[in-house]
Protein backbone atom coordinates (compact mmCIF):
# COMPACT_ATOMS: atom_id res chain seq x y z
CA UNK A 1 0.00 0.00 0.00
CA UNK A 2 1.47 3.37 -1.08
CA UNK A 3 0.42 7.06 0.90
CA UNK A 4 -0.01 9.71 -1.72
CA UNK A 5 0.63 13.23 -0.98
CA UNK A 6 -1.02 15.72 -3.13
CA UNK A 7 0.85 18.75 -3.84
CA UNK A 8 -1.92 21.83 -4.68
CA UNK A 9 -0.26 23.86 -7.26
CA UNK A 10 -1.58 27.11 -8.14
CA UNK A 11 -1.97 27.05 -12.08
CA UNK A 12 0.45 29.65 -13.79
CA UNK A 13 -1.01 32.40 -15.90
CA UNK A 14 1.23 32.49 -18.94
CA UNK A 15 0.40 36.08 -20.32
CA UNK A 16 1.39 37.03 -16.84
CA UNK A 17 4.43 35.24 -17.04
CA UNK A 18 5.15 36.91 -20.35
CA UNK A 19 4.41 40.80 -19.39
CA UNK A 20 6.40 39.70 -16.22
CA UNK A 21 9.67 38.85 -18.62
CA UNK A 22 9.24 42.00 -21.04
CA UNK A 23 9.00 44.34 -17.96
CA UNK A 24 12.31 43.14 -16.40
CA UNK A 25 14.48 40.14 -17.50
CA UNK A 26 13.98 36.83 -15.06
CA UNK A 27 10.78 38.26 -13.50
CA UNK A 28 8.58 35.95 -15.24
CA UNK A 29 10.48 32.84 -14.85
CA UNK A 30 10.80 33.64 -10.82
CA UNK A 31 6.96 34.06 -11.14
CA UNK A 32 7.01 30.29 -12.50
CA UNK A 33 9.16 29.11 -9.18
CA UNK A 34 11.92 28.90 -11.28
CA UNK A 35 14.29 31.56 -8.92
CA UNK A 36 17.90 30.51 -10.11
CA UNK A 37 16.54 30.89 -13.39
CA UNK A 38 15.10 34.02 -12.93
CA UNK A 39 18.49 35.29 -11.42
CA UNK A 40 20.70 33.82 -14.24
CA UNK A 41 18.83 35.63 -17.07
CA UNK A 42 18.92 38.77 -15.15
CA UNK A 43 22.84 38.57 -14.35
CA UNK A 44 23.00 37.87 -18.06
CA UNK A 45 20.64 40.28 -19.14
CA UNK A 46 22.76 42.86 -17.18
CA UNK A 47 26.09 41.60 -18.75
CA UNK A 48 25.02 42.06 -22.17
CA UNK A 49 23.29 45.76 -21.50
CA UNK A 50 27.13 46.31 -20.09
CA UNK A 51 28.51 45.20 -23.28
CA UNK A 52 26.44 47.84 -25.51
CA UNK A 53 28.70 50.73 -25.44
CA UNK A 54 32.08 48.85 -26.45
CA UNK A 55 32.93 47.95 -30.18
CA UNK A 56 31.07 48.95 -33.52
CA UNK A 57 29.86 45.74 -34.09
CA UNK A 58 26.24 45.27 -34.12
CA UNK A 59 26.10 41.61 -33.15
CA UNK A 60 25.81 42.44 -29.05
CA UNK A 61 22.78 44.28 -30.11
CA UNK A 62 21.56 41.32 -31.65
CA UNK A 63 22.00 39.39 -28.76
CA UNK A 64 21.15 41.51 -26.12
CA UNK A 65 16.83 41.75 -28.54
CA UNK A 66 17.27 38.10 -29.15
CA UNK A 67 17.95 37.02 -25.58
CA UNK A 68 15.25 39.51 -24.57
CA UNK A 69 12.54 37.75 -26.58
CA UNK A 70 13.70 34.43 -25.79
CA UNK A 71 13.21 34.31 -22.23
CA UNK A 72 9.56 36.52 -22.62
CA UNK A 73 9.03 32.81 -25.00
CA UNK A 74 10.19 31.14 -22.47
CA UNK A 75 8.46 32.23 -19.56
CA UNK A 76 5.22 31.64 -21.25
CA UNK A 77 5.65 28.15 -22.33
CA UNK A 78 7.13 27.06 -18.78
CA UNK A 79 4.13 28.62 -17.20
CA UNK A 80 1.89 26.50 -19.73
CA UNK A 81 4.30 23.12 -19.23
CA UNK A 82 3.09 23.72 -15.42
CA UNK A 83 -0.20 24.03 -15.71
CA UNK A 84 -0.17 20.81 -18.25
CA UNK A 85 1.60 18.94 -15.44
CA UNK A 86 -0.74 19.51 -13.07
CA UNK A 87 -3.67 18.76 -15.14
CA UNK A 88 -2.31 15.72 -16.54
CA UNK A 89 -2.25 13.94 -12.97
CA UNK A 90 -4.31 11.13 -13.12
CA UNK A 91 -7.46 11.63 -11.23
CA UNK A 92 -6.31 14.60 -9.59
CA UNK A 93 -8.20 17.87 -9.91
CA UNK A 94 -7.47 20.17 -12.57
CA UNK A 95 -4.38 21.77 -9.92
CA UNK A 96 -3.17 19.59 -8.21
CA UNK A 97 -0.39 16.37 -8.88
CA UNK A 98 -0.36 13.00 -6.99
CA UNK A 99 2.95 12.03 -5.92
CA UNK A 100 3.95 8.69 -4.07
CA UNK A 101 5.18 9.56 -0.81
CA UNK A 102 8.33 7.31 -1.20
CA UNK A 103 9.12 9.24 -4.33
CA UNK A 104 12.25 10.82 -4.48
CA UNK A 105 13.28 13.49 -7.28
CA UNK A 106 15.51 12.27 -9.86
CA UNK A 107 18.32 14.14 -10.25
CA UNK A 108 19.30 16.14 -12.90
CA UNK A 109 22.10 16.29 -14.73
CA UNK A 110 23.72 18.69 -17.08
CA UNK A 111 26.28 18.95 -19.92
CA UNK A 112 29.56 19.02 -19.11
CA UNK A 113 30.21 20.91 -21.99
CA UNK A 114 28.21 23.78 -21.73
CA UNK A 115 29.61 23.84 -17.96
CA UNK A 116 32.81 23.81 -19.73
CA UNK A 117 32.10 26.86 -21.94
CA UNK A 118 30.51 29.21 -19.82
CA UNK A 119 33.82 29.28 -17.17
CA UNK A 120 35.61 29.85 -20.39
CA UNK A 121 33.30 32.96 -21.30
CA UNK A 122 33.29 34.25 -17.92
CA UNK A 123 37.88 34.12 -18.21
CA UNK A 124 37.46 35.63 -21.32
CA UNK A 125 34.73 37.88 -20.13
CA UNK A 126 37.01 38.89 -16.79
CA UNK A 127 40.42 39.17 -18.77
CA UNK A 128 38.64 41.59 -20.63
CA UNK A 129 37.60 43.62 -17.75
CA UNK A 130 40.78 44.14 -16.29
CA UNK A 131 41.87 45.25 -20.11
CA UNK A 132 43.84 41.95 -20.48
CA UNK A 133 42.29 41.46 -23.33
CA UNK A 134 39.93 44.00 -25.94
CA UNK A 135 36.21 43.82 -26.71
CA UNK A 136 36.77 44.43 -30.40
CA UNK A 137 39.08 40.96 -30.68
CA UNK A 138 36.65 38.64 -28.82
CA UNK A 139 33.86 40.33 -31.14
CA UNK A 140 35.58 38.98 -34.04
CA UNK A 141 35.84 35.54 -33.43
CA UNK A 142 32.39 35.44 -32.44
CA UNK A 143 31.71 32.59 -35.40
CA UNK A 144 33.76 29.99 -33.62
CA UNK A 145 31.45 29.48 -30.77
CA UNK A 146 28.78 28.38 -34.08
CA UNK A 147 31.64 25.80 -35.35
CA UNK A 148 31.91 24.98 -31.58
CA UNK A 149 28.03 24.35 -31.08
CA UNK A 150 28.04 22.72 -34.24
CA UNK A 151 30.67 20.14 -33.71
CA UNK A 152 29.26 19.72 -30.61
CA UNK A 153 25.56 18.79 -32.36
CA UNK A 154 27.14 16.22 -34.72
CA UNK A 155 29.11 14.37 -32.03
CA UNK A 156 25.55 14.26 -29.96
CA UNK A 157 24.02 13.02 -33.05
CA UNK A 158 26.62 10.36 -33.56
CA UNK A 159 26.77 9.17 -30.14
CA UNK A 160 22.73 8.54 -30.00
CA UNK A 161 23.20 6.72 -33.14
CA UNK A 162 25.57 4.12 -31.92
CA UNK A 163 23.08 3.09 -29.13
Amino acid sequence: MTNNVTYKKPPKSPAAAGILSGIFAGIGQIYNGEYMKGILYFIIFAGLISLQPHGGQPFPGLILAGFYFFQIIEAVQTAKSINLQAQSAPGAPAAAAVVPASAKPAPKSGSVFWGLGLMALGVIFLLANFDILDYDRIFDFWPVLIIIVGIKMIFDYSVKKKD
